[in-house]
C-alpha cells in the first residue's frame, strides 16, 4: 500500500489536485467556522448551485468556466446577503431560492446546447484528473488570497461572528466584512468544485467545523483544529480515492463524516465524566 500510496506523485494531475485540495480544504475550514456560528452554513450549498449554472453558460458560449462562475458567484453572495437582510425572505428562505432557481437555469442551459458532458459531470460530482495546469495557477493565487484576506481582517470577521449587533454598535461596519466573508466564501466553492464537485462542496466547509466545536471551546482553538482535520480529511480521502478508484468528493466527505462520529463519541465521553 505504501508503494502505491508513492506512485500518487508520479502523476502530475495527482500533484495539482494536492496542492489545490489543500489549499482549498485550509480555506474552507476557517471560514466554515463562521459560517456554522452566522447560521449561514447553507450558503455553500446556494453559491455551488450557483457556480453549476454559471458554468452552464459558460460552456454553451466557450468562455472559460472559472473566469466566468467565480464573478458571477460573488454577485450571488452579495445578492443572497441582501435577501438575508430583507423583511420579507430571511434564512433558509433565500438560500433555497438560490439553490432552486439557479440549478434550473444550468440544467435549462445544459439541455439546450450539448447535452451532459464529461467536464460538466466532473463540475457535478468532483473529478481530480479535472485539474488542469491554469486552474492550479488560479487556484493557488486566489487560495492564497483569501488565506491572507482571513487573516488580515481576523479580528472583525470574529466580532461580527460571534456578536454582530454589539460589534455594529461599536462602530464596526458589520455589512462590509459580511460581504468580506461572503466574498471569501463564493471564491472558495468555485475553487474546490473542480474538486469536490457541485454537490458536495458545502460539506466541506460544514464537516470540519462542527467536528471540531465538538471539543474545543474557543473560535480560535475550533478553527485551528478544523484546519487540521480538514486536512487530514482530505488527505486521507483522496488517497484511498487513488487507491480504490472511487469518487474524491464522496471519498472525502465519507471520511470527514468518520471523523466527526468520532469526536462526537469523545465529546459524549468528556460529558459523561464531567
Amino acid at each position: 500500500m505504501l508503494n502505491s500510496l508513492l506512485k500518487m506523485f508520479q502523476y502530475d494531475f495527482m500533484i495539482r489536485a494536492l496542492v489545490v485540495g489543500g489549499l482549498v480544504s485550509l480555506c474552507s475550514a476557517l471560514l466554515g467556522t463562521s459560517l456554522v456560528l452566522k447560521r449561514y452554513s447553507m450558503i455553500g450549498d446556494g453559491l455551488s448551485h450557483v457556480g453549476f449554472a454559471a458554468l452552464a453558460i459558460a460552456y454553451a458560449l466557450n468562455f472559460a468556466p472559472m473566469s466566468v462562475s467565480i464573478p458571477v458567484c460573488v454577485v450571488a453572495a452579495f445578492f443572497l446577503l441582501q435577501l438575508e437582510e430583507s423583511a420579507k425572505i430571511k434564512g433558509d428562505a433565500a438560500t433555497a431560492l438560490l439553490c432552486s432557481g439557479a440549478l434550473a437555469v444550468g440544467v435549462m442551459t445544459i439541455s439546450l446546447t450539448s447535452g451532459m458532458n464529461t467536464d460538466v459531470c466532473n463540475y457535478m460530482f468532483g473529478s481530480i484528473l479535472a485539474i488542469s495546469p491554469s486552474d492550479l495557477r488560479l487556484s493557488v493565487v486566489l487560495s492564497v488570497v483569501v488565506l491572507f484576506l482571513y487573516i488580515v481582517f481576523y479580528p472583525r470577521i470574529f466580532a461580527v461572528t460571534f456578536d454582530e449587533s454589539f460589534a455594529k454598535a461599536s462602530g464596526t461596519n458589520t455589512r462590509f466584512y459580511n460581504m468580506v466573508l461572503a466574498l471569501l466564501t463564493s471564491i472558495t466553492i468555485v475553487l474546490g468544485m473542480r474538486m469536490m464537485g457541485t454537490l458536495l462542496i458545502s460539506s466541506l466547509i460544514v464537516f470540519p467545523s462542527i467536528t471540531a466545536m465538538r471539543v474545543c471551546k474557543n473560535f480560535l482553538s475550533t478553527i485551528l483544529v478544523a484546519a487540521l482535520l480538514s486536512l487530514f480529511g482530505f488527505i486521507v480521502g483522496i488517497s484511498l480515492s487513488f487507491l480504490h478508484s472511487i469518487p474524491t468528493g464522496a471519498s472525502i466527505v465519507i471520511v470527514d463524516m468518520i471523523l466527526f462520529f468520532i469526536f462526537l463519541g469523545v465529546e459524549a465521553v468528556r460529558n459523561r465524566k464531567s
